[in-house]
């Protein structure tokens, strides 16, 4: 403020007009403090120091009514006739809650016991922007830290993981606020490192910058020798560095005395013979904390692995967990298991989440912000190869190198008593694929023939998506093209020329046509279905020939003349941001095409209503991350994710392990009831089932609906042990109103005849919640008894409008019977149509809100007819 304010402010008031001669001099005055403000600025005041939101406030509200004179602010009777002069009464201000853009209480959160000093607390600066569930994060994180060890934070992806930390830091550290009301100095603390993906170093970096005031450092690229001297120097409060560079050169640092260590996306700690895992062991602290949103990905034991880290000794030696905790539940879950195995599983089951409770914390964005948003339907679709792609991949079944795979255990036909593999097959010089492995060692290696099973697995999976992944990519050298070449050249047989050959196919129009693709000629469908309605999509690819199968998709969006973004590999870092808030804020953008390994991490693209996964993963952690990209805080709208598999081929096995994955994740960290499908057994020789081993990889499923056999199967009959606890609730009672269910009439009815489903390209749908959740886990009340509801009964695809959620959600009691209802009103609808739920579930893919709304119409209309 100038000097020249600062004298208006002060200026008494008056009603007189000032003279003449007092103008001159005012002015006189004036100009002179003008001259000499020039010749010798005023310093800038110094800002006060910082402190607690709540403290100015209470000095605030402190403030003296004697500051004026109560006799100038009280107006008379006479003065009612002079409104514009009229003042208010001089009070102690109000602080009404609409003042203040605010999610939380303005006080801090108290972390530390009653009378306990120091006091240790959440700023209120921070504690006002966090939600409820953070709060309780950040008390579990004190509550570890304050008994000297580790522990894990595994909220789902999107409820805020980094905040909670960062929140949790800021108390420990006393950062705003502790020293001012308990006037006690902070002692000084050792640093905190932080250890992260390269992609996030920077969003931790600047979510630092925005909640709290850190010295913050990066230990990571050409600059990291100048970090130590700043450590030496207590010039560094917060070190964030990458899980390479710490796997490289992590023992320079193993040396430093560290206050805490955070882990972030700790489900890398899964396997216990890699390095990184090793250099992380070297660690010189106890309070170590890990930040996840799928704590076990893959196998059982890999929980074992992120806890002997967090918390050493926390769960037992490593035989000790795999004999006590790992055979039995997996055992447990086999489709025809004992009663006595399933017994046991489900005590160890019991017994092992109160472990864990100790040191973890679990929730899902159902249980936390879920009545902040519309809801996720995650719907798993089959489609129909086309009839070229099925000879393609029946062919590739029949070449030399997978049929030694297959007959690996038959006895040779020379008369030994020894098999095939330890026999006479044991290399294949004949192959296609096998020759050019071993170009260099015409004998074979030490791991023939099965070094050749990743190779013909990534072919399977090629042909799976779409046939020109499968020619000679002209980056590769020669010898390879050439290799690449003969093996199209084989698989395609007679059919060579409906593809073009077996050299690439550069043509636009052959590139983005969708005949030979049965997944694009679903996608195409849908997308004419969603685009119309204003919907936006996010569109994720895993191909292993990733760049190849986004250019097709890309030329595919071009011709149909979609407008969209792409994201991969090869986008710039510091770009990436900027697609992502372009996409989200443009309402033209109507595509965004993504790599799923590209973008697993650290997009925010709420703007998606639609979520398309082209080619599903392995591990079934990579199809959630692309999912929670759109399915995160700041939604709106309900959240509708097609995972597209071809069916009969290799894929319908990927999406069959993720789902057994999921529910020995379920079963393992959170003490859930799960179905049992499957006979297979993971790492057990004795129990392959129909999941494992190499004759189910390579297994002809062209004529089969292999998953749909399954879930169809355990839908109708059930497990023998689970079904004796089952309660179907007897009544069954409306859940929707009348104008929300329906009949459909003719003119919809012949929509779903067969050649309109062939059309599509769809032969089999189902929700992915319907299937891997059975019933509600132990975890949040760990004395409970596990629940014998029954919440798998429910439509394979319901209407869109069903699925969101109610303003007054159910108590965890009332879900059964909500299920049952739905159910229910579902296989009415469905019979009234003349069609089983599989043909409904089918037709309501492919209609349109429109369509549908014209069903719930007509029921309504019909439902009022007496007898009907």
């Amino acid at each position: 403020m100038s000097l020249q304010a600062l004298k208006e402010t002060l200026r008494p008031c008056t009603n007189q007009q000032p003279s003449a001669s007092s103008s001159i001099t005012q002015t006189h005055s004036n100009s002179i403090l003008r001259d000499s403000e020039s010749l010798f600025p005023i310093p800038i005041s110094r800002k006060p120091p910082k402190s607690s939101l709540s403290h100015q406030l209470r000095r605030l509200q402190d403030l003296p009514i004697q500051l004026h004179n109560p006799q100038t602010l009280i107006h008379s009777k006479k003065e009612e006739d002079q409104p514009e002069i009229k003042r208010a009464k001089f009070s102690t201000p109000k602080l009404s809650p609409f003042q203040f853009d605010h999610t939380g209480p303005f006080e801090p959160l108290v972390l530390s016991s009653h009378e306990e000093l120091p006091v240790v607390q959440v700023p209120a600066s921070i504690n006002c922007r966090l939600l409820e569930h953070q709060r309780e994060g950040v008390k579990f994180l004190f509550g570890l830290y304050k008994n000297n060890h580790g522990g894990v934070l595994g909220d789902d992806m999107g409820l805020g993981k980094t905040i909670q930390a960062i929140a949790f830091l800021a108390a420990v550290f006393g950062k705003e606020g502790q020293s001012i009301l308990n006037e006690i100095r902070v002692e000084k603390r050792d640093p905190v490192l932080i250890i992260c993906p390269t992609s996030v170093i920077h969003n931790w970096e600047s979510e630092f910058s925005k909640w709290a005031n850190f010295s913050v450092s990066i230990y990571h690229g050409a600059n990291r020798e100048l970090i130590y001297d700043k450590l030496e120097a207590n010039g560094v409060e917060i070190l964030i560095t990458s899980f390479d560079t710490y796997r490289i050169h992590g023992s320079s640092l193993s040396d430093i005395n560290w206050n805490i260590v955070i882990i972030d996306e700790a489900h890398r700690l899964k396997n216990e013979k890699s390095k990184l895992y090793k250099a992380c062991l070297q660690i010189k602290t106890l309070r170590r904390y890990g930040l996840t949103g799928t704590i076990m990905q893959n196998k059982i034991m890999e929980l074992f692995n992120l806890f002997d880290w967090v918390a050493p000794g926390s769960l037992g030696t490593r035989e000790h967990f795999r004999e006590f905790y790992d055979e039995p539940l997996k055992h447990g879950q086999r489709s025809t298991a004992p009663d006595r195995f399933v017994q046991i599983a489900n005590k160890r089951k019991q017994h092992l989440v109160v472990v864990l409770h100790k040191y973890l914390l679990r929730r899902t964005k159902e249980e936390t912000i879920g009545h902040l948003m519309m809801g996720k339907e995650d719907n798993i679709v089959f489609c129909a190869m086309s009839d070229l792609q099925k000879r393609v991949y029946r062919r590739m079944l029949q070449l030399p190198d997978i049929q030694c795979l297959i007959n690996k255990d038959l006895p040779c036909g020379c008369g030994s008593p020894l098999t095939q593999v330890e026999c006479c097959k044991r290399i294949v010089p004949d192959g296609v694929i096998w020759p050019y492995l071993h170009r260099d060692n015409p004998d074979g290696c030490d791991s023939c023939p099965f070094c050749l099973v990743l190779p013909c697995l990534v072919k399977l999976q090629q042909i799976s998506n779409h046939l020109e992944l499968i020619k000679p990519n002209p980056k590769d050298d020669p010898d390879k093209q050439s290799k690449d070449a003969e093996f199209a050249a084989a698989v395609f047989g007679p059919d060579i020329d409906l593809v073009g050959g077996n050299t690439q196919n550069e043509s636009f129009m052959g590139l983005s046509d969708v005949k030979h693709c049965g997944k694009m000629r679903a996608l195409e469908k849908l997308f004419l279905s969603w685009i119309s309605h204003g919907d936006k999509v996010l569109l994720f690819s895993y191909s292993v020939s990733l760049s190849r199968m986004l250019d097709i998709l890309e030329k595919f969006l071009i011709r149909k003349g979609y407008c969209f973004s792409r994201l991969d590999g090869s986008t710039p870092t510091n770009f990436r941001q900027s697609l992502v808030d372009d996409f989200n804020s443009s309402p033209s953008k109507q595509v965004f095409l993504i790599s799923t390994r590209a973008g697993g991490l650290g997009l925010n693209l709420v703007s998606a209503n639609r979520v398309v996964i082209f080619d599903p993963n392995w591990n079934p952690a990579q199809d959630l991350q692309a999912q929670d990209r759109s399915f995160r805080f700041g939604q709106k709208r309900h959240v509708v994710v097609f995972r597209l598999l071809a069916a009969g081929s290799l894929e319908e096995l990927v999406y069959s392990r993720q789902v057994y994955k999921q529910q020995l994740s379920n079963i393992a960290v959170s003490g859930k009831m799960e179905k049992r499908y499957f006979e297979g057994v993971q790492d057990c020789k004795e129990f392959r089932g129909e999941l494992f081993g190499i004759s189910n990889l390579f297994r002809d499923l062209s004529d089969k609906l292999f998953t749909s056999e399954i879930i169809e199967l355990h839908k109708e009959h059930g497990n023998e042990t689970q079904q004796e606890k089952i309660n179907i609730p007897e009544e069954t009672g409306s859940l929707v109103s009348e104008s929300e269910t329906g009949l459909c009439n003719e003119s919809l009815r012949t929509a779903t005849s067969k050649p309109y489903l062939e059309d599509l390209g769809i032969v089999y749908a189902h929700r992915n919640e319907d299937i891997i959740n059975f019933g509600p886990g132990v975890q949040g009340n760990i004395n409970a008894n596990i629940p014998s509801n029954d919440s798998l009964n429910k439509p394979s695809i319901s209407l869109e409008h069903q699925r969101r959620k109610p303003d007054c959600v159910p108590t965890k009691q009332s879900v059964p019977l909500i299920d049952e209802r739905k159910r229910t009103q579902y296989s009415l609808i469905a019979q009234s149509m003349g069609m089983g739920e599989l043909t409904f579930s089918k037709w309501l893919l492919s209609a349109t809100p429109l369509e549908r709304e014209k069903v719930l119409l007509d029921y309504q209309k019909k439902k009022k007819i007496p007898n009907s």
